[in-house]
């Protein structure tokens, strides 16, 4: 049987024909049509006036802590439990991340340890964070409410990291739109795929104009090559916007696959007492990127390793969940607030293929296959 990988990309004819009409019209550099038509597809995606399309989310997020004015020696808040680009980019920028744990009710950051670590640091008379980043996990939005009136009350720009998260929504509004400035991720395993990309979007127009001119090696407006400020070469190409604009024509569609198998595993294993599921919160809708679930060692003697080395066997790939950022090597020295809501997450989850153009009988596998491990290994 064929290997069931967890998020593969979900192309068709359309993302073909785009590609080879870029290909067929020249247009190879980071510049031409399909860039252009991909940003307005991407800023109408996420309900916002300006897009910048990128080379990956790792560089609209670098773009986004540059943009709001981090500064070397800064402190930007990360949750600790996401991904590790969400905590390199300040590090980039001479920067320090600091980590705030997980709400048990979401898996996003907490606001409330959020204002405690704000609140602590005026009392103490210390430096506030330069920026903090929240993460929609899994494509779950993080508590905006909360988090835009703490980080207004005091005066610190909030950015979302929306890389796993777009097609997600927070009450009526957009993944995406929910920060001064979102990243977006198109690399291979998202739900939108450019084989790799990002997109930096805002309703701010002069912020992304600026993050455009500063993706493209900061060149200033002469006809030789010159450079007052210091740039990247962060532009996304032509070609992969090509496929981005496929892509994106077919977001309602993947959105709702990946709901749909989320909801078919909740039924499957409705009568197992081992398993949960990441929690939804009553605030949105996520896109449910990756369906992850809980194993609960009160009724199963086997463990999300086992469980993920027992699937590998038959060739079906799953993930353990994010390991949290306190806990990485690289960042042992990091301060760091809460972090046991994180570590119980990371215990004891593990990632379901979740992709979009996964078959029925695909999931099929993977179901009987976690059944059956779970079964034989019950308390």
């Amino acid at each position: 049987m064929d290997r069931i990988f967890l998020s593969p990309p979900d192309v068709g004819p359309l993302d073909r024909e785009l590609l080879l009409d870029a290909f067929d019209s020249n247009w190879i550099a980071p510049v031409g049509p399909y860039l252009e038509r991909f940003e307005a597809d991407a800023a109408r995606a996420t309900n916002v006036r300006a897009a910048a399309a990128l080379s990956s989310g790792t560089a609209a997020l670098h773009l986004a802590l540059l943009l709001v004015g981090v500064q070397p020696g800064d402190d930007v808040i990360v949750p600790t439990l996401t991904f590790v680009a969400t905590a390199n980019v300040a590090p980039y920028l001479g920067a320090r991340p600091v980590f705030v744990d997980s709400s048990v009710d979401t898996w996003t950051i907490d606001p409330d340890l959020l204002e405690e670590e704000l609140e602590a640091r005026v009392q103490h008379s210390e430096s506030l964070p330069a920026a903090v980043i929240a993460v929609d996990l899994y494509g779950q939005c993080a508590d905006y409410d909360r988090l835009t009136a703490t980080c207004d009350r005091f005066g610190v720009p909030l950015i979302e990291d929306a890389a796993e998260a777009l097609g997600s929504t927070y009450r009526d509004r957009h993944a995406g739109e929910l920060g001064v400035l979102a990243a977006l991720s198109f690399n291979g395993n998202k739900l939108i795929t450019t084989s790799g990309g990002g997109m930096l979007v805002s309703n701010d127009v002069d912020v992304i104009q600026q993050a455009r001119f500063l993706a493209t090696q900061a060149r200033d407006p002469a006809p030789h090559y010159g450079h007052s400020e210091i740039g990247y070469n962060y532009r996304l190409s032509n070609l992969l916007a090509a496929i981005g604009c496929a892509q994106l024509a077919d977001l309602d569609r993947k959105v709702l696959r990946r709901r749909a198998i989320k909801r078919r595993y909740r039924e499957a294993f409705a009568d197992l007492d081992a398993v949960g599921f990441m929690p939804d919160a009553a605030y949105g809708q996520p896109n449910n990127w990756l369906t992850v679930i809980t194993l609960d060692p009160s009724a199963t003697e086997s463990s999300p390793t086992d469980l993920r080395e027992h699937l590998e066997r038959l060739d079906i790939e799953a993930r353990p969940g994010w390991k949290p950022m306190h806990l990485q090597p690289a960042y042992k020295d990091a301060p760091s607030r809460g972090g046991r809501v994180a570590e119980q997450v990371f215990n004891s989850s593990l990632c379901l293929p979740s992709g979009s153009a996964m078959s029925d009988s695909d999931q099929d596998r993977v179901i009987e296959a976690v059944r059956a491990r779970l079964s034989a290994l019950a308390l």
